[in-house]
């Protein structure tokens, strides 16, 4: 079983950023949510520019959550980019299903993106991650009964090149939306993108 509900008020919202971001991208997503989302935890993942193979930035999210948290507390959960690759990876084989009440993923690349084919694992173990049919993708493809666990939501922009194709930037469990938004980098800064991530972050 998940997380005894709680309202959105008072569940800690923890926000996971992408390759190549630092927890600064959410500047203008937090000003928007101007402390109605409170306690929030926007930790900082090394990923070496994407040399960090995800299951360890997923235990590293793990371990930052249980310090600011503890063991037991339900958080909400969103993941933005491969964010939320990493959050999903920390809910389905990391334990996170059972404190886990709500996961958003915003245009994270759930069944893979392109882009990552080029990258060798050897050196970019955390890219390679992201490449379609990846060992990690398909681990966590193998099993969603964890996901199945937690109210999961995608948001997705169906022309973005970074995450591409775009529209297959979704979870395989819950709803999901497409964003007004053309670009990647455009995400987490544009009134059309964040009004509907802010909606669902303040949603009841």
């Amino acid at each position: 079983m998940g997380p005894t509900p709680e309202p959105a008020a008072s569940t800690p919202l923890v926000l996971v950023h992408g390759l190549f971001d630092t927890p600064r991208v959410f500047d203008t997503l937090r000003r928007r949510l101007a402390g109605r989302r409170s306690p929030l935890l926007v930790p900082h993942l090394p990923h070496a520019l994407g040399s960090v193979p995800l299951e360890d930035l997923a235990a590293m999210l793990g371990s930052h959550i249980e310090a600011a948290f503890g063991a037991e507390q339900p958080v909400d959960l969103m993941g933005f980019s491969m964010g939320g690759v990493i959050g999903r990876t920390w809910i389905q084989l990391g334990g996170g299903h059972r404190r886990t009440r709500r996961f958003l993923s915003v245009a994270s690349p759930q069944k893979g993106t392109l882009a990552a084919v080029p990258f060798p694992r050897l050196a970019l173990a955390g890219i390679a991650d992201m490449k379609p049919g990846s060992d990690l993708l398909r681990r966590l493809d193998r099993d969603l009964e964890p996901l199945r666990q937690v109210e999961c939501c995608s948001l997705y922009c169906p022309t973005d090149l970074t995450v591409f194709p775009g529209w297959e930037a979704v979870l395989p469990v819950g709803p999901s939306q497409p964003l007004p938004v053309f670009w990647h980098n455009l995400l987490m800064a544009e009134p059309g993108s964040l009004d509907p991530v802010v909606a669902e972050l303040l949603r009841p």
